[in-house]
């Protein structure tokens, strides 16, 4: 991550999922093998957890005139999984080899009032089994960024435009054409189609906005953002949606000098709609938020927000696209002076659907303590809990047309955060940072979707009698019989869930020389799931801490050379 803002090239703006898309994800090199091995109950396996990466290079800085220049490349090592079965011994390749290359070069104008510059991306596998070819073969992205600032910085223009292109046997274009990044077999998409046919599939992107940020009281900006419905980068960036447009506008006043008890005061109005390719509305909102910091430097910030009804690609996982309920959304926070020995800050958000059932609720604290200039330690519980009416379960195999299975869902999640940071001197410090949280989900009033685009609420779905869905125990499925013959027409299985995790990361950094470091990593993780669906904090927490953990050990070296 050493000069990441060089490599960074986000498709949006803001925090909301597009914000976070972008060509260049770190996390793609040495990831997780991604082929499973299809296995008999009485097998043995062992997999690696990591793929290794047997090399990399890169070169990342600024040069005196302003240009940015940022080269990665890396070779990450085919991965074999050791499978036993009565004695007899295999292994199993669950990951190819593969390289992947990183290029980025961006060069300041006009005394950094304007910047232009552009990235490319590559993948390219070795693959040479055929249980493989679900993999994209190889994968290329591109963009292009300019950024355009005037008086005195006050006012801005942003535009960036991306492609994407990727190759592949007929499974793995298949498989991408389905995936939930698109889903092109819904049945009600009239404008894009599947193709078992093709071996390539490309796509583009780009984000525009232009706007107001500073020079008095009054900002503004008016923008849009745009994914075709072939457009992938999740090979080595990341990418949650295609296929939308949104277009959205963000007026916000400022108040930057004391007046009265404040010390600054800040409202913002936004607007937002968003369609598909097919020209169909997908969404539309807006919201009004605001906050202000007192003169003792304690502070606030909240908002309300009202998001119309909207209509889902993603939510009956290839099926047709379900309506859902306008909801109403508020947010708040507040802090303690953040100067002082002892701080706080409190924030949460509620959010009702219009169905009168739906809704999330969460609450976060933080509180930290400065027993020394130089030592931090801070504590920060976080609780989350609430009910979805309409969560998909399973599309179970059946005779005739396909049904589409949802349930009422009651999850609770409870978390804590420990961070503490001790400066030992100006050049040898330790970092920790840990998080333990569990999380429990139950399903009940098991329904099916029947007319998904219906504008009344309950003429989407069905809900099943007691004459119509049974539980199996032994074998930890539902069985429904639709007609009441007393005949199972299809299962599906238990979908209640507990997942309990904890993560943490020591870091020690010893500065021995200005500019070189030594670091020292510990980072240990537990992950445990399983499908009690009843949400109980003390043996969730017992449970997490009964499982041996992945232990991580790291050490870096890194020498600066002056000329």
């Amino acid at each position: 991550i050493e000069g990441k803002n060089i490599f960074q090239f986000p498709l949006g703006l803001g925090d909301n999922s597009f914000a976070k898309e972008t060509l260049f994800y770190s996390r793609r090199i040495g990831r997780q093998p991604q082929y499973e091995p299809d296995l008999s109950d009485d097998a043995w396996i062992r997999t690696p957890g990591q793929t290794s990466i047997l090399g990399a290079v890169k070169l990342s800085g600024k040069t005196a005139n302003g240009l940015s220049v940022g080269v990665l490349d890396a070779v990450t090592a085919e991965e074999n999984a050791d499978i036993s079965l009565y004695g007899n011994k295999n292994r199993v390749v669950v990951e190819p080899l593969t390289n992947y290359f990183v290029g980025r070069l961006q060069k300041d104008l006009d005394e950094g009032n304007t910047s232009l510059g552009g990235m490319i991306t590559s993948t390219n596998r070795n693959i040479n089994h055929s249980y493989l070819n679900f993999l994209d073969r190889s994968a290329y992205t591109g963009g292009f960024d300019f950024m355009h600032q005037w008086k005195n910085k006050n006012y801005f223009m942003n535009f960036k435009m991306s492609f994407s292109h990727i190759r592949g046997n007929k499974e793995a274009i298949l498989d991408a054409q389905n995936s939930s990044v698109r889903y092109y077999q819904r049945p009600d998409a009239h404008y894009v189609s599947v193709d078992s046919n093709r071996t390539s599939l490309s796509g583009y992107g780009g984000t525009f906005n232009i706007g107001k940020q500073g020079g008095g009281h009054w900002q503004y900006m008016l923008g849009t953002v745009w994914r075709s419905p072939g457009f992938e980068l999740n090979d080595l960036g990341y990418l949650r949606e295609a296929d939308n447009m949104m277009q959205f506008l963000w007026v916000g006043y400022r108040i930057y000098n004391p007046v009265s008890v404040f010390r600054n005061v800040s409202i913002n109005l936004n607007q937002w709609n968003g369609w598909d390719y097919g020209g169909e509305k997908l969404f539309a909102g807006g919201n009004i938020n605001g906050g202000a910091q007192f003169l003792n430097y304690w502070g606030f910030y909240l908002g309300i927000d009202r998001d119309g009804p909207s209509l889902s690609h993603a939510d009956l996982r290839g099926g047709p696209s379900l309506r859902n309920e306008a909801s109403w959304n508020n947010w708040y926070s507040v802090y303690s002076d953040s100067r002082k020995k002892w701080q706080f800050s409190l924030d949460g958000n509620n959010s009702w659907r219009d169905d009168r059932i739906s809704g999330s609720h969460s609450l976060n604290l933080n509180l930290a303590v400065k027993p020394a200039n130089n030592l931090t330690f801070s504590f920060g519980p976080f609780y989350q809990w609430g009910i979805d009416n309409l969560q998909y379960v399973d599309t179970p195999d059946k005779a005739g047309p396909a049904r589409y299975i949802m349930a009422k869902m009651d999850q609770k999640t409870l978390g804590m955060v420990f961070r503490l940071n001790y400066s030992i001197t100006p050049n040898l410090t330790i970092q920790y940072y840990g998080q333990p949280f569990v999380s429990a989900g139950r399903y009940s009033q098991f329904k099916r979707i029947t007319h998904p685009r219906a504008t009344k609420y309950d003429q989407r779905f069905r809900n099943f009698d007691e004459n119509q869905i049974s539980y199996d125990a032994a074998d930890e499925v539902y069985r429904v019989d639709e007609n009441r013959d007393g005949i199972s027409d299809y299962s599906f299985d238990l979908p209640d869930f507990n997942f309990k995790q904890f993560q943490s990361n020591l870091v020690i950094r010893w500065e021995y020389n200005p500019g070189s470091q030594l670091y020292l990593v510990w980072s240990q993780g537990r992950t445990i799931s399983d499908a009690f669906g009843r949400f109980s904090v003390k043996r969730d927490f017992r449970d997490m801490f009964s499982y041996a953990p992945d232990n991580i050990f790291l050490l870096k070296f890194n020498h600066w050379f002056s000329f």
